[in-house]
């Protein structure tokens, strides 16, 4: 059994209120210790806003609690169960190798989930060890700050410790325990877990607990949980296309891995587009491509039609007219997703107002993007500071014509061209975490220890809309290459 420790100086102020739902909904369980842990990264801003002391924090009995070797005062570890479609296939789930300390209230009153990952077997192992290894650990670090610095919703990392121990996998890996924290950790699977395995009454109990949590100005409306469905559904459309925006895929797009507070959670085989190609997929897992870049959107639907079907019996009595209602609000998610996107292209281009030819010269934009294969970052990057001098893309007769009749679409508009430059460059990273940039700050922190590169790399990636002359040399698409990139759950 861990003990508590006193880090009352540490600012530690836990709630459990997911505790407070029926019991069947978790299980408590107390981390594993580990050996020796040692504190390899801490993101000392995050701490900082949580109203964590980073001096505390960075303490042996700090790092002990990030190690799950001690706990705070006022937590009560909890592993959650939920469900989910994998791959399409439903199937019973739960945290395997993670675990809920509580919920941390800030100084601005907000409520975050913290979460040990790599902390030891729960009841939801499914014959895993419970562990993980280092280099999954670091990738999440720094794809959760790097997508944070984009302004996309995201779950963050406050630190990494090492164990000192062993995690076999195909080889043999360093041991290291992650500190997620999270707006929460309800999924669509949670809803799935509720449905499958739970009463009406502990479905109800999860629904308004998720009002609640995250959106309670539908408290009082009439129908409250169509309320939370379309919620959802504008969260949910908002954050896919922030991912399409940046050519980020996820890669793992289980209706698990789907938070119901519309951040990004879950980062596993996930990875940044450099060519631009919508089917574009990285998991080594995802041999049929379910989860490429160009299926993001319609799995966002798919999976939201999923949370759907498990509000059916809270939305109306009359089932037939419950699923009318709620088919209603997934057949309006397209144009929803739609919007967002178009919003997003728009800004992109340096487009403050709508025109109805948009579409048109969005869509063949991309087209010959993908034609002349393009990196999509660099892309637009190039057209914020208008040199396209260089590329097959820029160099093509038909990319002429069109930057010819954009141009001409920028002068219609009220606004500068400054104006629709400061717009641009707003919209338009400098940077990405480049695959093989994140392969060479993890092969440096784990095979040698050098954490130098990584942090570089993040620093780099701290302010991605800065463009300034220190990010360039992290601009460079990889070197052309016949094997192809492959990304690893890492579990």
């Amino acid at each position: 059994m861990v003990k508590k420790t006193d880090m009352t100086k540490a600012g530690w102020k836990l709630e459990n209120s997911y505790a407070d739902l029926p019991e069947n909904f978790y299980s408590e369980r107390h981390p594993d210790p580990v050996r020796s842990p040692e504190l390899v990264v801490f993101n000392d801003t995050l701490a900082e806003s949580l109203g964590l002391s980073v001096e505390e924090m960075r303490s042996e009995e700090g790092v002990a609690v990030l190690a799950g070797n001690r706990l705070p005062e006022g937590s009560t570890p909890i592993a959650q169960a939920y469900a989910g479609h994998q791959f399409g296939h439903f199937t019973m789930l739960g945290d395997g190798r993670a675990l809920l300390l509580g919920e941390q209230i800030t100084p601005s009153g907000d409520r975050m989930d913290i979460q040990l990952k790599g902390s030891g077997r729960t009841p939801f192992s499914r014959g895993g060890d419970g562990r993980a290894g280092l280099g999954p650990m670091l990738r999440e670090h720094i794809m959760s700050e790097a997508m944070h610095a984009l302004g996309i919703l995201t779950n963050r990392s406050l630190g990494v410790v090492t164990t000192g121990e062993p995690v076999y996998r195909e080889t043999v890996q360093s041991g290291a325990i992650l500190t997620r924290v999270a707006d929460s950790h309800l999924r669509v699977g949670t809803f799935q877990y509720a449905r499958q395995w739970g009463s009406i009454e502990d479905l109800e109990a999860l629904a308004d607990y998720t009002i609640k949590r995250h959106y309670p100005e539908v408290e009082q409306d009439e129908n409250r949980y169509l309320s939370l469905l379309k919620k959802a559904a504008e969260r949910q459309a908002k954050l896919i296309s922030s991912w399409q925006l940046v050519g980020f895929i996820h890669g793992v797009m289980n209706t698990d891995n789907m938070a119901i507070s519309g951040e990004t959670i879950d980062y596993g085989p996930c990875a940044f587009m450099n060519t631009y190609d919508p089917e574009t997929v990285f998991s080594s897992i995802d041999a049929q491509g379910r989860y490429a870049y160009g299926n993001q959107p319609l799995i966002g639907g798919w999976n939201l039609a999923r949370f759907a079907e498990t509000l059916v019996p809270l939305i109306d009595e009359d089932q037939e007219k419950a699923v009318e209602q709620a088919q209603e609000v997934i057949s309006g998610f397209t144009d929803l997703y739609k919007s967002h996107w178009f919003s997003g292209m728009r800004a992109k281009l340096g487009l403050f107002n709508e025109e109805k030819e948009d579409e048109t010269l969005i869509d063949e934009l991309l087209g010959m993007m993908q034609k002349h294969e393009a990196d999509f970052t660099n892309t637009f990057r190039a057209l914020t500071f208008d040199k396209t001098g260089e590329g097959a893309l820029f160099c093509a007769k038909d990319f002429a014509s069109w930057q010819e009749r954009w141009k001409e679409r920028l002068s219609r508009q009220e606004e500068s061209a400054a104006e629709s430059h400061d717009l641009m460059k707003k919209h338009n990273p400098a940077v990405i975490p480049r695959n093989h940039r994140v392969e060479e700050a993890l092969e440096a922190a784990v095979e040698k220890e050098d954490y130098t590169v990584m942090e570089n790399l993040l620093n780099a990636l701290s302010d991605p809309y800065a463009h300034t002359a220190d990010q360039e040399p992290y601009t460079s698409p990889p070197e052309p290459s016949n094997k192809p990139y492959r990304t690893y759950c890492g579990t």
